[in-house]
């Protein structure tokens, strides 16, 4: 994982915890609109983050490349609207997975907790997460003007170093299977982060099991 500044990604969590996002409730089906709580806040900023840890000038340089391929980009009112079809998609294939589906600004984030994506100090998928994965792969191969940018978490079991490892693998363990589902691997980007941001507490296995999670962040590839 390429190394960012920590007062770079203080900045963005703090700017976006006052934002408010929508989310679609994962059990009830239901969408949910409501200012940040610090947990949504942390789900909110996994493009922050991953920008952060990847450098905007290699996003911008992934962006450029893939433009010099035919592939993007967006621009204007375009980038909003293809970004609403693309998010009613995933909504669609998504409902009932376990999997959240948020919207920050022209942003899609999924949400893929531990209950359905990776067992306890394991960075292998669970059968059950392939199914997920190939949905997310259909639709991201349909809306192709998009960066993938996958980020892995884990709970505080086992030391900081030992979870960074293992949060790094868990990201290269879902860009590779999207790779093999044909995503253009110039679109993925991954990172690890460890223990460093829960969104639930560690004290008890409900919340170690939601910190267990990657976060996918679709931005668009403007101009």
């Amino acid at each position: 994982m390429i190394p960012f500044t920590r007062t770079l990604l203080l900045a963005a969590l703090s700017a976006l915890a006052l934002s408010a996002c929508t989310t679609l409730d994962p059990y009830t089906g239901e969408e949910r609109t409501a200012r940040a709580t610090t947990g949504a806040a942390v789900g909110a900023v996994a493009g922050a983050v991953i920008g952060a840890a990847t450098g905007s000038d290699s996003r911008d340089r992934r962006k450029r490349a893939l433009i010099g391929a035919g592939i993007g980009g967006l621009s204007g009112a375009a980038v909003g609207a293809y970004m609403d079809r693309q998010e009613a998609k995933l909504r669609e294939r998504l409902q009932g997975s376990g999997v959240s589906v948020t919207r920050h600004g022209d942003d899609i984030i999924l949400n893929m907790p531990g209950n359905v994506t990776f067992g306890f100090d394991s960075a292998d998928l669970r059968p059950e997460f392939f199914e997920i994965l190939d949905s997310v792969a259909l639709v991201v191969n349909e809306f192709d003007q998009t960066l993938i940018e996958v980020a892995g978490h884990t709970d505080s079991t086992g030391s900081a170093a030992y979870n960074q490892r293992l949060s790094e693998r868990r990201a290269d363990t879902v860009g590779r299977y999207l790779q093999a589902r044909d995503v253009d691997s110039r679109r993925i980007a991954t990172a690890g982060f460890g223990e460093d941001y829960p969104i639930a507490s560690n004290q008890t296995e409900a919340g170690r099991q939601a910190n267990r999670r990657v976060e996918l962040t679709l931005v668009p590839i403007t101009r």
